[in-house]
């Protein structure tokens, strides 16, 4: 089997290599700058290598072999070649809390206006180029970043946007991702505002008692959706007043195809992607530890049946559980769930772990209990 290459994206481990050895084979280099590295590059064998926006001198070029291969730095208002995720300072950069004005010239807000400025599906070659280059850096941290986990600790919840800060499912959601943020849990989402946001703002107060998370719902609720003026700036109130202890993460993967929604700032870390479909199918083939659906529309809808699909055939090795936190609404309003059940009676979907529930224990103990099926987890669920 081909090995795969060994990256570098940081200065400090450029140096680290380049002090090692003057041979080198097989690397991936991302943005960096091999101009401050500090070593006569010039006089390195490089060798098979890849070079993604990276800065290169040019006498360096005469040091790579026929195998190498360069894509340059390429100036968009974007990063052609992110070597990381986004957060929510390099995601709302340039924007100050308060001051509405700034959320208008903030990174994020640039990214998508120039992405329906020259529309969501463009003909201009250079700029599907560079958002497909874009993706594949946002896919190559991504993928880094989840293999810190193990595969069934990485769990989803799907919603809706609308769902207010002051709804009482909103709290539910920040509580039910919370605790499990708490139990070793990667917690996911779509990474928007509404019931999405509440999975993050969960994440986000993981390790603090009940009166801070009150406190912290307290501070949002003045602004109850994203069109409400005040939702980024209570959020960065939060955040600025309950700062992010490191120990503790979360996943957004927002698209600028619904850019219309602002990402939320409480995702410790930020795939965003301009090509909906690949977030689409990373939204529903990461959380290999089970996806919670809560009441949404459309968009839910279509992961719940793509979900389905996935685990039908046992995609990605083996089913995960479906579970639908709201029996009225999967039940009455819209009877998703007594659909699925019937098309499994009747063999036309196969292996679904299909769960329905109004209670954050039930909701735990399942997830927990397919991870660890002989040993089933004892923590203390109220």
């Amino acid at each position: 089997m081909r090995e795969n290459y060994t990256e570098i994206e940081e200065l400090y481990d450029l140096r680290q290599l380049l002090s090692q050895t003057e041979n080198i084979r097989h690397y991936a280099f991302q943005a960096v700058n091999f101009e401050k590295c500090g070593f006569p590059v010039e006089n390195y064998r490089f060798e098979d290598c890849l070079f993604m926006g990276c800065h290169i001198p040019p006498r360096m070029y005469y040091a790579m072999d026929e195998n190498c291969i360069v894509f340059p730095r390429v100036k968009m208002p974007y990063k052609v070649f992110p070597n990381k995720l986004y957060d929510a300072q390099s995601l709302y950069l340039h924007y100050k809390p308060g001051f509405h004005e700034t959320f208008y010239t903030c990174y994020d807000t640039i990214c998508y206006e120039r992405f329906m400025a020259l529309g969501k599906e463009t003909n201009d070659i250079k700029e599907t180029l560079c958002r497909t280059l874009h993706d594949h850096s946002i896919s190559n941290a991504l993928d880094q970043f989840i293999r810190q986990y193990d595969e069934k600790d990485i769990v989803a919840v799907m919603g809706g946007h609308a769902v207010k800060r002051t709804d009482a499912s909103y709290r539910q959601i920040v509580e039910i991702s919370k605790r499990l943020t708490e139990i070793g849990k990667l917690m996911v989402s779509g990474g928007g505002p509404g019931a999405m946001e509440a999975v993050h703002l969960g994440a986000w107060m993981a390790g603090r008692d009940e009166a801070e998370v009150a406190d912290a719902l307290e501070i949002i609720s003045v602004s109850p959706t994203f069109r409400d003026p005040g939702w980024l700036t209570h959020a960065f109130e939060v955040m600025e007043k309950y700062p992010h202890d490191g120990q503790y993460h979360s996943l957004g993967i927002p698209t600028w195809f619904y850019g219309h929604e602002p990402a939320t700032p409480f995702a410790t870390e930020i795939a965003k992607y301009f090509d909906n479909s690949i977030r689409e199918n990373y939204i529903i083939s990461i959380p290999k530890g089970g996806i919670i659906y809560t009441p949404g529309s459309a968009g839910t809808f279509q992961e719940i049946f793509q979900d389905a699909a996935q685990n039908h055939y046992e995609t990605l090795g083996y089913a995960s559980p479906m579970v639908f936190l709201g029996t009225q609404y999967y039940t009455e309003e819209t009877p998703i769930y007594p659909l699925l059940e019937d098309l499994q009676a009747r063999g036309k979907y196969k292996n679904l772990l299909l769960k329905i529930t109004d209670s954050t224990a039930d909701v735990i103990r399942y997830l927990m209990d397919f991870h660890r099926p002989y040993h089933p987890w004892s923590g203390d669920i109220a």
